[in-house]
């Protein structure tokens, strides 16, 4: 398997255990009356699922960009733009303008 396939494939599983321990925790802490709602409901199961995989689905996008961002060689210096620290000055020519009274 290629190691890019992997790295997405680690970071997605990552990111549903993250979100299986935060849709835990709205659901201990009673956060705006979850927990009572899913319990006290027929459809509670279902709601739980799809907080799981919705925000699954957001936290693995954010894992996975995180990894790849981590991804750069450190041993290089900065890149990028040309370093240029003082500004130039343009000069603008302003036309008068005429007063209506």
């Amino acid at each position: 398997m290629p190691a890019l396939i992997r790295l997405y494939i680690t970071q997605v599983a990552i990111g549903f255990g993250i979100s299986a321990a935060f849709v835990a925790g709205l659901l201990w802490f009673d956060v705006a009356h979850l927990g009572y709602l899913v319990t006290h409901s027929d459809m509670g199961l279902l709601a739980v699922v799809m907080l799981w995989v919705f925000n699954g689905i957001v936290f693995a996008g954010v894992q996975f960009g995180i990894a790849i961002m981590r991804m750069q060689d450190d041993d290089e210096g900065p890149r990028g733009g040309r370093g240029l620290r003082e500004y130039a000055t343009v000069p603008v020519r302003v036309e008068p303008r005429k007063r209506l009274l």
